[in-house]
């Protein structure tokens, strides 16, 4: 019987109105039913996301298992964010199942801010070092209760071979669009890679649209549904995602992150963004998302080239050769 994680069918999600989420707020909270009420653009995937006024908001889960991480949420969020160095979302109440809608959901105070690009960082070096900060003030956290790797998170911060059918499946859709042999070696070491089995924090989706930025500054980490405690490698996707070279450098150096769990944070955003691209790459409609589906894969494939070269020169010196200036003994 395999060890591994079974993610199940995909999620069978259910629309929400702005009608249906009114009538949810004026029955259960009657004190803010006068608060006009507007869709959130580019809301999320997990949530329906809805501006409560002006200063908070609504989030409806658009599906069973994405209403697992309701109570979670309330239950964590308020502690954590009472150890990190930016704003995260502070619940304020929990609704539940009424009017036709099946799931519990939530009252946020809303955060200002606009979702992180490559384009709008100010300075990509300061921007990976903030972000490095936080994730090492998160992984420092007290794991004691926390929640392990489930169906609530889709398995972050558990095995990576929860994904390997799913990379499997994307190359077979991508055929000659993408290097299969390179995939499949980057995919191996990640892997092979062993995880020291140290519980620690993990947000679990540090992802463009979950970083809000300020004047081109980190701000504020948005959407902890998926978070919980266990291998921190997942949030390490970001560092070919959104950062740059230079910025994936410094984030690195500064989280201390060992070859193994680079290889597994690498593994991370390969299949993610595999996944994406199978989805993608032949729709008209989703130019955007192809392409940059391309480009992350671009920066991970020249990272890992990068790390292989380091290797050999290293190796080479070993032998009695000069060593370059600049080369790395580890591995990537």
């Amino acid at each position: 019987m395999s060890d591994v994680p079974d993610l199940g069918p995909p999620p069978r999600r259910i629309t929400v109105d702005v009608e249906q989420v009114s009538r949810l707020v004026a029955d259960q909270f009657p004190h803010l039913a006068d608060l006009p009420i507007e869709p959130v653009a580019d809301g999320g995937w997990d949530n329906w996301t809805f501006h409560l006024g002006s200063e908070m908001l609504v989030r409806l889960p658009s599906a069973a298992e994405y209403a697992l991480a309701v109570d979670k949420e309330h239950l964590w969020l308020p502690a954590l964010a009472a150890q990190l160095p930016l704003p995260v979302p502070a619940p304020l109440a929990k609704g539940g199942p009424a009017t036709g809608y099946p799931y519990p959901w939530s009252i946020y105070r809303w955060i200002d801010g606009e979702p992180a690009a490559v384009d709008r960082i100010a300075d990509p070096v300061r921007f990976a070092l903030d972000l490095a900060e936080f994730l090492a003030a998160l992984q420092g956290v007290d794991t004691v209760g926390g929640p392990q790797p489930g169906v609530h998170n889709w398995f972050r911060g558990g095995t990576l071979r929860t994904y390997d059918e799913k990379v499997e499946r994307a190359l077979a859709t991508l055929g000659s669009h993408v290097d299969a042999e390179l995939v499949r070696e980057i995919w191996a070491r990640a892997l092979g890679s062993r995880w020291d089995g140290t519980d620690r924090w993990f947000h679990g989706d540090i992802a463009p649209g979950n970083l809000l930025l300020a004047h081109g500054r980190l701000a504020a980490v948005i959407d902890f549904g998926t978070c919980g405690v266990g291998d921190p490698a997942c949030d390490l996707a970001v560092a070919w995602t959104l950062l740059t070279a230079e910025g994936r450098e410094a984030f690195r150096e500064r989280l201390s992150v060992d070859d193994g769990t680079w290889a597994r944070g690498r593994g991370w955003a390969l299949w993610k963004t595999l996944s994406t691209y199978s989805r993608s790459f032949d729709d008209p409609e989703d130019m955007e998302g192809s392409a940059n589906a391309q480009r992350v894969l671009g920066e991970i494939f020249s990272e890992y080239a990068a790390g292989a070269v380091d290797v050999a020169n290293v190796s080479r010196s070993s032998s009695g050769r000069s060593e370059p200036s600049g080369s790395r003994s580890r591995p990537s």
